[in-house]
């Protein structure tokens, strides 16, 4: 099989940016989804390239700013539309989060494109530990600062998203609706969370 390639992990998830570098409805409208085919998609197409990169046969992708943007993508986001409902959406997380941290830590966020930049944070976002979630919110406020017009709109919204994933670890230590999947047992307050829409991102 050939080796899949970081443009065309970029291309697949992002699609043609525009010259602000955001990504079109229709490819954001994808990545909140939850449509079997698509997963099904991802998997066939993807797999194999995921199995490499937690295997850790792709190091060398971390050498460019786009090559750690597809890595990510790979073992945070496409990792959760192939296992979807299973444990194995969430076992390259940390994997994820150490990259990310290293990528920030570099300042490489800020040389990312508009579109790139927010899977850079994702890790975090999906993060168990309040630290880390405090570090997300700051982060997407201080991109709040640094853009205007629809983008700033945009990141309003993700701050508010982020915030809800933030206040849930503060509330419960992690995130109860991950509990079944991981075979980790409800507290009764989980339990009752649970019951509302609102407890599942």
């Amino acid at each position: 099989m050939q080796a899949k390639t970081i443009n065309e992990v970029l291309d697949f998830w992002f699609g043609e940016l525009d010259p602000q570098g955001s990504a079109s409805p229709e490819i954001i409208e994808s990545w909140r989804q939850k449509v079997a085919a698509f997963d099904q998609e991802i998997r066939r197409r993807f797999e194999g390239l995921y199995e490499a990169i937690v295997a850790g046969e792709r190091e060398d992708w971390l050498e460019t700013l786009e090559g750690v943007i597809a890595y990510v993508v790979v073992i945070d986001q496409l990792s959760r539309n192939m296992y979807r409902g299973s444990a194995k959406m969430y076992a390259s997380d940390a994997q994820a989060l150490g990259v990310a941290l290293d990528a920030i830590d570099r300042g490489l966020d800020k040389q990312a494109v508009f579109a790139h930049r927010n899977f850079l944070y994702m890790p975090l976002m999906h993060s168990e530990e309040l630290e880390l979630q405090d570090r997300c919110v700051a982060l997407y406020q201080a991109w709040h600062e640094e853009v205007e017009g629809a983008q700033k709109e945009e990141i309003a919204k993700r701050i508010g998203f982020a915030n809800r994933h933030r206040d849930v670890v503060a509330q419960f230590g992690r995130f109860p609706h991950r509990n079944a999947i991981l075979g980790r047992e409800s507290t009764a307050e989980e339990v009752e969370f649970l019951k509302s829409p609102s407890a599942w991102f």
